[in-house]
């Protein structure tokens, strides 16, 4: 909003449908696109704007395992079941928000991956005078009226729009209206306030088109595809042991007689993948961005570079394909916290823990890691970035 008045806007997910339509034995919005699923792409534009103040899935009970598998690395989602329809979803879901005096709420559909930022924008400044804005696209194609296959005459195009989602609302209204007009089968929440208002619009995209069909599924994957480049990063840090009682790793303790030595928290692991990251994003490296020269920096927990690299790739519109790491010691012993490091990765990144990959080995008693002096890191790290 342009105005100094903080004001509380919520986001409404709709997943609770089966999407049978584009076949599969899930429902659509559980199906990857580029190794990520529909809904998780959905929701994330939502989850990452800054002036929407939290989010809600409306699932259906039988696909919270579902849920959870593919958006449960999602950070500050939370999820309600749905009702027996759409609308009572919808409903249900408004009245989630009820205890946290919203003001605004935007309606999206868990079906559409690809939204943009600007549409959330012009939504949000829409909202500043009206109480509901909707993004919509022209009809560039003739249009024609047929009965049995047979035209009987053409229609004016000017008068029609394709309607997208999210919808954005003053939530008062829109509660209301779903409270007067329980029972009703619309088409979409913006219907239930056709008749007593015109309703405004701004410019949708056609990037937000809709997972309907298993043609729809090729299209995505032709978007990511044409839309985005690879970059591979590799990144490799070494700390020797010192005095201490235990090493952090992926920012899990474990314990050991000794700790590694470094300005920060000296997390080896982490230091790799931070500089891997920096290097598929032609960033430099992590001694540029935080020289271990700068108090700021000592003792800081290591986490606070990898998300400082995450942010540059965020600010670049890319997102993490995979992180796959090596970490090479005689001791301590990884295998046992290999799982909580990778859902911490998993975490830190907002990627599914199946993007994580976490190996570790020895040098068969060779060279200083042979000799129990300290721990080494290899990691490498792809990014999909804008072309």
């Amino acid at each position: 909003m342009t105005s100094e008045k903080q004001v509380n806007v919520f986001a409404l997910v709709m997943a609770a449908g089966s999407g049978t339509r584009v076949g599969g034995e899930i429902p659509k919005q559980y199906r990857l696109v580029a190794g990520e699923s529909i809904l998780s792409r959905a929701i994330k534009p939502l989850l990452e704007h800054p002036k929407i103040s939290a989010v809600t899935v409306v699932i259906s009970e039988l696909d919270e395992s579902l849920f959870r598998q593919h958006c449960g690395h999602l950070k500050n989602i939370s999820f309600i079941f749905g009702g027996k329809d759409r609308q009572e979803s919808v409903r249900l879901g408004l009245d989630s928000f009820s205890r946290l005096n919203p003001e605004f709420v935007l309606i999206h559909d868990g079906a559409r991956p690809f939204l943009p930022k600007n549409v959330i924008d012009d939504i949000l400044f829409g909202l500043e005078t009206e109480d509901c804005v909707i993004p919509v696209l022209r009809i560039n194609d003739s249009l024609k009226e047929a009965v049995a296959d047979r035209i009987t005459r053409s229609i004016d195009r000017n008068q029609y729009l394709r309607t997208q989602t999210p919808q954005g609302f003053r939530y008062s209204k829109i509660m209301e209206a779903h409270l007067a007009k329980r029972g009703l089968s619309l088409s979409d929440d913006a219907a239930l306030l056709e008749e007593s208002q015109s309703l405004a619009t701004v410019n949708g995209s056609e990037d937000l088109f809709k997972i309907t069909y298993e043609n729809d599924l090729k299209k995505a994957a032709r978007f990511i595809a044409s839309n985005f480049e690879y970059r591979a990063g590799h990144g490799f840090d070494v700390h020797k042991f010192g005095l201490g009682k235990g090493v952090i790793l992926c920012g899990v303790h474990l314990p050991h007689e000794l700790s590694l030595i470094g300005h920060s928290d000296a997390d080896v692991a982490l230091h790799a993948i931070t500089d891997a990251l920096l290097g598929a994003l032609a960033e430099g490296d992590i001694g540029e961005h935080f020289p271990p020269t700068e108090s700021e920096w000592k003792d800081v927990s290591s986490r606070v570079f990898l998300q400082k690299a995450i942010g540059l790739m965020e600010e670049k519109g890319g997102e993490i394909v995979n992180v796959d790491l090596t970490i090479i010691c005689e001791l301590p012993k990884v295998g046992a916290f290999k799982p909580r490091m990778r859902q911490n990765l998993a975490d830190i990144f907002q990627t599914p823990m199946k993007n994580i990959n976490i190996k570790a080995t020895t040098t068969e008693g060779l060279g200083a890691m042979g000799r129990k002096e300290g721990i080494s890191s290899h990691a490498s790290v792809m990014v999909r970035l804008p072309v």
